[in-house]
């Protein structure tokens, strides 16, 4: 007799490790999105301005906590923006207040709003000190912007370039590797077995380079890094699902509003906070691996950070398909939720 189909999985409520939340008007439409289903957030610094300092952080913080539905519960853990003028104390004196969990490195014109970002890396290193010194977490968009490097290889190109050498310089270091898109990075936090981790994102667990452009420009699955081959798109799955306590959910949910995502020079980011539970757990229900959803969204991202699992629970229901909102509205207009191409037929439950 064929085993019955699992209908309802019970998780600890599941944490995001890489959020964009933007602030005004964009902040109030889309944090209760990501508020509905998860318990923390690592929230991006790239603002305009960025947010450099221990008191922008504060402040862009309350901000947050002023912006939350009534009765949410919900922690955004603050960044601080990373620039060659980044001074090493006030870092240290914002994580030991609490108000900064860890740094953003953004090499400088690597994405939305990373116009400060570095591109002396000599110049941060007193801070990548400081930082080994109190175990902060470094969080890198690992991309490099030379002009020559094919946009499809710049994450590889950054790890020969620049990470290896930082962690040569400073393996004390405790680093996360964001959005990760490539085999190559991928091996390279397997073959790593101190202080480096990786977010996955929901989008490129389910896009490859051809959903953006085969059959005409789709400006929705457009993002940074971009999508690669589907051969790096299933080495992306193999990692998520396999348990390793390496990898965890950042989401890199992005929102941009529809006419700045359709202009000639279109912004790249996916708004993913909607539907991403029930996205992931159809790829971890295809892959077989259901049982290790939880570690991937609500476990090991914890255990990296050294902070405590959620004791809250969530429920994944599967029944008929989740309809969702194709899109929401803001002060700063309409918002594309992520059309992943295929039903969905997993619903959280609070």
């Amino acid at each position: 007799m064929k085993p019955k189909a699992t209908s309802r999985l019970t998780i600890r409520r599941p944490d995001d490790w890489h959020l964009h939340l933007r602030d005004g008007a964009m902040l109030a439409a889309v944090l209760r999105e990501s508020a509905r289903h998860f318990a923390r957030a690592i929230i991006m610094p790239n603002l305009v301005p960025p947010v450099v300092t221990a008191e922008q952080a504060r402040l862009y913080r309350n901000r947050i906590l002023a912006a939350l539905p009534s009765g949410a519960n919900f922690t955004p853990l603050m960044t601080l923006y990373l620039t060659e003028e980044t001074d090493p104390e006030d870092v240290a004196l914002a994580h030991a207040d609490g108000i900064a969990t860890a740094v953003k490195l953004y090499p400088a014109g690597a994405t939305t709003n990373s116009g400060s970002g570095v591109r002396d890396f000599d110049r941060i290193r007193p801070v990548l000190d400081r930082m080994a010194e109190i175990g902060m977490p470094l969080l890198v968009h690992g991309e490099v912007t030379d002009s020559e490097i094919d946009i499809f290889d710049r994450e590889a190109v950054f790890i020969d370039r620049v990470l290896k050498p930082i962690r040569k310089k400073n393996p004390d270091l405790r680093i996360v590797m964001e959005h990760v898109t490539t085999e190559d990075a991928v091996d390279y936090v397997r073959d790593t077995h101190r202080n480096l981790a990786a977010t996955i994102t929901t989008h490129h667990l389910i896009i490859n380079r051809n959903h953006i452009l085969a059959g005409g420009v789709r400006p929705h699955f457009y993002c940074l890094p971009v999508a690669k081959r589907e051969r790096h798109r299933i080495v992306l799955v193999q990692a998520a699902v396999s348990g390793d306590p390496r990898f965890f959910l950042g989401t890199d949910s992005a929102p941009h509003a529809d006419h700045a995502k359709l202009a000639p020079c279109g912004c790249a980011g996916i708004f993913t906070a909607t539907n991403t539970l029930s996205c992931l757990a159809e790829i971890f229900e295809a892959a077989g691996r259901l049982d290790k959803l939880e570690a991937f969204v609500s476990i090991n991202g914890a255990n990296f950070y050294r902070m405590p699992l959620n004791d809250d629970r969530i429920t994944l229901v599967r029944g008929e398909p989740v309809i969702y909102p194709a899109t929401i509205e803001s002060g700063e207009g309409t918002v594309t939720v992520f059309d992943p191409g295929f039903p969905l037929h997993w619903r959280a439950e609070t």
